[in-house]
């Protein structure tokens, strides 16, 4: 048995297509695949998506159109590690435009409701330093934060 790896389904109700577009214009290493459509065969209209094919920053994704039962929570995210501040700022401004929501600690939900926490990499940096008075500062300024301050995390943690 060969397998390629994992592919990560989402389930939407209707937006398939215009979520795989959103995605793919978001992110770099990005490209839509097959569009499976409904067929006489059903259960949808006939000629509308059923799936899309997907990648986004190089990980495999179908989107399925799969009706309103079931909806997306915060049980489940996808972590974007970012070099910088810049590209914290770029990620967190795309994925909510358009009607997303921000949350607390860097998460974020975007207009079809997918989570997604936006983390500086110095961040889990700071979290994992063996002396645990500047680790715990870089917490707790984090705890208090909606989306993430590389400058204001570096402060804390250095005790300012």
């Amino acid at each position: 048995m060969t397998t390629d790896g994992f592919t990560t389904c989402l389930w939407y109700d209707g937006q398939a297509e215009e979520a795989a577009n959103f995605y793919v214009s978001v992110f770099k290493n990005s490209s839509i695949g097959n569009t499976l459509r409904y067929t006489e065969a059903g259960p949808g209209p006939v000629g509308s998506v059923l799936t899309v094919e997907f990648v986004a920053n190089g990980q495999k994704f179908v989107a399925l159109n799969g009706g309103p039962e079931f909806k997306f929570s915060e049980a489940i995210s996808f972590q974007i590690d970012c070099e910088d501040q810049a590209e914290v700022d770029y990620y967190w401004d795309k994925l909510v435009e358009g009607g997303g929501e921000h949350g607390p600690c860097g998460w974020l939900k975007d207009r079809f409701g997918v989570s997604w926490q936006v983390n500086p990499i110095r961040l889990t940096e700071m979290l994992l330093d063996p002396d645990q008075a500047k680790a715990d500062r870089a917490m707790k300024a984090m705890l208090s934060m909606s989306k993430l301050d590389v400058a204001e995390l570096e402060k804390a943690f250095a005790g300012e």
